[in-house]
């Protein structure tokens, strides 16, 4: 399980006799790979609060609070359970002087899977398709997404601007416009992951044509803590396809 170790420094204390940081990160990332990253933080001055109220967003220069610990800097650990996590935090050479608050990152038995998640939006976008429903396709996507056609140079930035590529791509067909995966791959990661997909599209557009042709998809996902989005999406067609 991993835990967020919240490094909290104490600015009356003495760090005259505070032991080096860099031995503790040595066994507990590199040899024992327990730690996966973690990095100092600036001081409190340097800091900035953000507060909305009424819609107008506040900005006040400094700490959330006024007061003697602060938060020095992160480790995240990948452990077994608390009491291993917190040992590791008891041998933080800043536990001598300020203190080390352990804290679980939230259930990962109720978050969804990198690859559940790819799967779930590939559906949901199949079925946005059938129904020509832009909103329920755009709401797949990153408010920041970047964009690109199989036409090489089509680029879309953002979801504005992809809502009216959607739009204006639908208008061309009548009826569903159907999507079938023919082969979708899933390369998980760590907070981003990426899909490799054949997709076949057919329909009829507007003056009775039929439309049947197969498209190569490299999509990126991020995940935003809440859940899964598109952030990048190259269309491209398969030279086979291109050449016949």
């Amino acid at each position: 399980m991993k835990y967020m170790l919240l490094v909290c420094g104490d600015d009356t204390a003495d760090t005259s006799g505070m032991a080096p940081v860099e031995p503790w990160v040595e066994e507990h990332g590199v040899r024992r790979g327990a730690r996966l990253y973690g990095h100092r933080l600036q001081l409190p001055d340097r800091a900035v609060t953000v507060r909305v109220r009424d819609g107008e967003v506040l900005r006040t220069d400094g700490p959330f609070a006024e007061t003697k610990e602060y938060v020095a800097g992160f480790d995240v650990v990948d452990c077994d359970g608390l009491e291993e996590a917190v040992r590791i935090a008891a041998s933080h050479p800043v536990a001598s002087i300020g203190a080390m608050e352990v804290r679980p990152f939230w259930d990962e038995g109720l978050m969804e899977d990198a690859e559940g998640a790819v799967r779930r939006i590939d559906a949901e976008l199949t079925e946005a398709a059938r129904d020509r429903d832009v909103d329920r396709m755009l709401a797949c996507y990153a408010p920041d997404v970047e964009a690109f056609g199989p036409a090489g140079a089509e680029v879309w930035s953002g979801t504005g601007a992809l809502r009216k590529a959607v739009e204006a791509w639908f208008a061309t067909f009548t009826g569903p416009v159907h999507r079938e995966v023919l082969e979708l791959r899933v390369r998980p990661g760590e907070g981003s992951t990426f899909s490799h997909a054949l997709v076949r599209i057919h329909g009829t557009r507007v003056g009775g044509e039929p439309v049947d042709r197969v498209v190569r998809a490299t999509t990126g996902y991020r995940d935003t803590g809440f859940s899964w989005l598109i952030a990048h999406e190259h269309v491209s067609v398969p030279l086979e396809a291109e050449q016949s």
